[in-house]
């Protein structure tokens, strides 16, 4: 009796949960992006806060994403973080340097 209070009239779990694989694929995605983000945020020479600003996002999301808050996150909301992290991060590093070849011997 407990077993059919517990599952209700669903015959199987699938029946219950129509919707758990697209839940388990997005929850999959948004951490992909959230991995992404925070690794760009930590590599790059930039203080949180200056992401945060250049970006024009709040800091208190930057925060939310740097403590895994992924519940604060839908997947457009993480593609658009990321988005505008790139192009911030992007454009603060600084260009590689080129090796000058030495057309005169030494």
């Amino acid at each position: 009796m407990d077993a059919v209070r517990q599952t209700g009239n669903c015959a199987s779990r699938a029946q219950c949960h129509p919707n758990r694989d697209f839940d388990v694929r997005d929850m999959e995605h948004r951490t992909r992006l959230m991995r992404v983000v925070t690794r760009r945020i930590a590599l790059s020479e930039l203080g949180n806060r200056e992401i945060a600003r250049r970006a024009g996002i709040p800091t208190q999301r930057i925060s939310d994403l740097l403590a895994g808050r992924l519940e604060h996150f839908s997947a457009d909301d993480l593609q658009a973080i990321r988005d505008r992290v790139e192009s911030v991060v992007d454009d603060s590093e600084p260009a590689p340097s080129v090796a000058t070849v030495r057309t005169t011997p030494p």
